[in-house]
């Protein structure tokens, strides 16, 4: 999406505390960058517009989608949540991103209560969200009225819908991930959500709006495991979750997938995990496997539930 001219740029030390500032004083906030870890933003300010950045020689979001590079990865709980957008602590999954390709946080709202979001979209590729704690109010666009995501729920966020977190539990956790990486979030100041009757057809960028809900949806084996699966190879035709728990055999063969990611989250239990050497998983600890490569889940705990998410190649940015 294309940008008029930015007029000035300020550079500042501390971006949340600059932007809170200049917002205080009547700026509207346009464009921010990255969500996770915010540094760069577009304001406008009467007649004048603004980019805020407290990194200037970082690079700009780009509509070209980066070269995948994949790697093995685990990240364990133990590592540190930063302040993001709107507030909310997230924390990275994939911190070498995969050449850029793919962002995964851990994010949190620690008090709950109203969100400070504002109506928004994201240029990018995939994006999907599922709770793994607590409660979250969304609305979303075309979508009809506001709704309540709970444990094991799960949306896709197609390219270009516009949505806003409205309110959250005490200790709301999601799980997101994204293509690519580095994206940027736009403020649409002139919708308002709910914005009407629920259209559930409509297309955003070639994909549809899904909202899996846990509680309805049946469980059925899986490679040795049960699987509780969604609707979002459907919706999206680039991407395909799941959520795993114990089944009838004590060890779970996964075969090589052929597509692009394979990522997985731990929202309950413990686990072993066999790739390149074995390794004992615990809550909220989360691994990417390269394409091409078979793995193994062992010693399941019986409380054991794990967010299994797989990419096709995305072709473009929308």
């Amino acid at each position: 999406m294309e940008q008029p001219p930015v007029e000035q740029e300020l550079v500042c030390e501390n971006f949340n505390e600059s932007l809170d500032r200049l917002r205080e004083g009547g700026a509207r906030l346009d464009v921010i960058w990255p969500a996770d870890d915010p540094h760069s933003a577009i304001l406008t300010h009467g007649d004048e517009r603004v980019r805020l950045t407290s990194r200037p020689d970082a690079p700009a979001p780009s509509a070209d989608l980066p070269d995948f590079e994949p790697e093995f990865v685990i990240t364990h709980a133990a590592a540190a949540s930063e302040e993001g957008r709107a507030g909310m602590l997230y924390r990275d999954l994939i911190p070498g991103r995969l050449g850029g390709r793919y962002i995964a946080s851990h994010i949190a709202i620690p008090d709950g209560g109203p969100v400070a979001d504002w109506v928004h979209f994201h240029r990018i590729a995939v994006q999907l969200i599922s709770v793994r704690r607590g409660w979250v109010r969304v609305v979303y666009e075309a979508q009809g009225e506001p709704f309540v995501m709970r444990p094991g729920d799960l949306v896709v966020q197609p390219p270009g819908i516009r949505h806003r977190v409205l309110e959250s539990s005490p200790g709301l956790e999601v799980v997101e991930l994204t293509c690519p990486a580095l994206h940027e979030t736009f403020a649409d100041h002139s919708l308002e959500l709910p914005d009407g009757p629920a259209h559930p057809a409509r297309a955003f960028g070639g994909q549809r709006f899904l909202h899996h809900v846990a509680a309805t949806a049946p469980w059925l084996p899986w490679h040795g495991a049960e699987a509780q699966a969604t609707a979002v190879e459907a919706a999206t035709g680039l991407a395909d979750a799941r959520i795993l728990r114990p089944g009838a055999a004590p060890v779970v063969a996964i075969p090589p997938h052929d597509g692009e990611l394979v990522f997985g989250f731990l929202l309950e239990g413990s686990v072993r995990l066999d790739f390149d050497g074995e390794h004992a998983l615990g809550p909220a600890d989360s691994f990417v496997i390269p394409p091409g490569e078979g793995w193994r889940l062992s010693g399941a705990s019986v409380d054991f539930r794990l967010l299994h998410l797989t990419t096709k190649s995305p072709v473009a940015v929308s």
